[in-house]
């Protein structure tokens, strides 16, 4: 695994990542959510742009869209394509843990949480609340419990096989610590948002080989280094050629499908009595 600059994986997220993984949620949220008429609408963690663009085209003039990347590289090839659209969309850097906008701030809070660390989803969560208007819609989205689930199996064999069986604690704290669609509706309902709903697709990844698996870009740039972030960099090589070798024994000369549910969140925040 070869490591990538960021400029790099800013292009290869927009080709290989935004059109596959991101489509899945998108077709949530654009299935689900009601863009307001008119006023402010914030999209957080937009990536390199496509969803967000397209959002904005949709809900007209009246709507004043503001999208938002923790990543410049992203944010410029969002800005390309904004210019190409003639959208007069406002691009900026946001960390999405910390937001710079004021309180009550916009009717319409949508956040893109596919990607992000566990670990920083309630502050992601409270922010996206935090800065919605009162009376305004939030909404979030993100793999839960249960994805993955294939991969993980033949992860834990694959350590086994490398002699890191120590290890195995990591794969059981990455499968534990992926929230539920329970978890995900109580932040929202930590958070005191009325009229909270979910609603979850299940998703395939389909993969010819071990080999095809490991080398896709949304896999080997973005997905795996996680994965196997606590495995010594030494070893990573020999995991990974046990992953290959473990898929080819499995797949039985077909696809290896890699399980995702794809889910989303939304909620009212209560106005001011």
């Amino acid at each position: 695994m070869i490591a990538k600059s960021p400029k790099e994986l800013a292009f290869l997220h927009d080709l290989y990542v935004a059109p596959d993984w991101g489509e899945r949620f998108a077709e949530l949220v654009d299935a689900h959510i009601e863009l307001p008429k008119k006023g402010r609408a914030l999209y957080v963690c937009a990536g390199t742009g496509g969803h967000a663009l397209a959002l904005d085209e949709r809900a007209g003039e009246k709507v004043d869209f503001v999208c938002v990347d923790e990543s410049e590289d992203y944010l410029e090839l969002a800005r390309a394509k904004a210019a190409a659209l003639k959208e007069p969309t406002k691009l900026q850097r946001e960390d999405p843990v910390s937001l710079s906008f004021a309180d009550d701030s916009f009717d319409l809070v949508v956040g893109n949480a596919s990607m992000i660390r566990v670990s920083d989803l309630r502050q992601m969560v409270s922010e996206l609340v935090r800065v919605t208007s009162p009376g305004g819609t939030v909404a979030w989205w993100l793999p839960t419990a249960s994805s993955f689930g294939e991969f993980f199996s033949i992860f834990w064999e694959a350590l086994l096989n490398a002699n890191l069986e120590d290890h195995g604690v990591d794969v059981e704290h990455m499968i534990t610590e992926m929230p539920t669609v329970f978890d995900a509706e109580a932040l929202a309902r930590d958070e005191d948002l009325d009229d909270v709903q979910s609603w979850t697709a299940i998703e395939e990844f389909d993969y010819e080989s071990g080999e095809a698996f490991l080398n896709s870009p949304l896999i080997n740039d973005f997905l795996l280094p996680g994965w196997l972030n606590s495995v010594p960099e030494a070893a990573r090589p020999r995991v990974q050629e046990e992953l290959a070798r473990i898929i080819d024994e499995e797949r039985h000369s077909g696809e290896f499908s890699l399980t995702m549910k794809a889910t989303l969140v939304t909620g009212r925040k209560p106005r001011v009595q």
